[in-house]
């Protein structure tokens, strides 16, 4: 099947780059129609039925997800792009979105072509857009919600409702308050990297936790948590003074 692709982008140079990098490189794709401002997005979008968009976060004057606000139900697969890891793209993974930064890998694009290609649920699409759009529309990015690609397919789950986040290898547990635990194809660091500002400490090598749902702090035996669904939690030494900080915090 051929891919049909909108790419938005203000820059002619990178604009021109992509479309031939997608048209000479990626297997089945065709360019139908470009965009360089929000409106102009807008209008492409209303008239042209593509499979994936390829959106500039920052477009003059604009942003990229301007353009997501004006589109009902839309049923594309968006790949972001940005010269700029800023605090857009920690709501991107919230999301489990794709994005991609300039300037862009030839590899990175192949590999995020391919997986819209074999995505393409829009149910499960439109829920990642509306997690992401309720993140962006609080400002300081303060989302409820984290998109997490399972081996069963995309969940989407409550900050609150997570206990801790366990080490498992390559992999990582969520723990969560009605006993499920769900394996996600991450590192630990990565949800570290996410959760840290939303009240999530990482406290030992294997463990990264909800603040919020510790029941006690054991200083016996080296030092210990207690979570609120009565798991324990080793400290690493290192963390305690931390620890002691952010629980009088909360």
């Amino acid at each position: 099947m051929t891919l049909k692709v909108v790419i938005i982008e203000d820059e002619r140079h990178s604009r021109e780059t992509l479309k031939s990098m997608l048209e000479e490189f990626c297997k089945d794709v065709k360019v139908i129609a470009t965009a360089s401002s929000v409106d102009e997005a807008v209008k492409v979008l209303s008239v042209y039925s593509p499979d994936v968009v390829f959106l500039d976060i920052e477009l003059q004057p604009g942003m990229g997800f301007d353009v997501l606000e004006q589109i009902k139900d839309p049923n594309f697969e968006v790949i972001f792009t940005t010269a700029f890891e800023k605090y857009a793209i920690k709501a991107i993974k919230f999301s489990s979105l794709d994005y991609l930064l300039k300037p862009i890998d030839l590899d990175e694009l192949q590999q995020a072509v391919e997986k819209a290609r074999h995505r393409m649920d829009t149910n499960v699409y439109r829920e990642q857009i509306d997690t992401l759009m309720q993140s962006l529309s609080r400002g300081s990015m303060r989302p409820e919600k984290i998109c997490l690609a399972t081996t069963a397919g995309m969940e989407f789950i409550a900050l609150e409702d997570i206990i801790a986040c366990k080490a498992d290898g390559s992999y990582t547990s969520f723990i969560m308050k009605d006993n499920n635990t769900l394996l996600v194809s991450k590192h630990l660091k990565e949800y570290e990297n996410l959760l840290s500002d939303h009240q999530f400490m990482r406290v030992h090598n294997s463990y990264l936790i909800n603040l919020k749902e510790v029941k006690k702090y054991i200083k016996s035996d080296g030092g210990y948590l207690i979570m609120s669904n009565d798991m324990q939690v080793n400290i690493s030494p290192k963390k305690k003074d931390d620890l002691i900080d952010a629980m009088k915090k909360l």
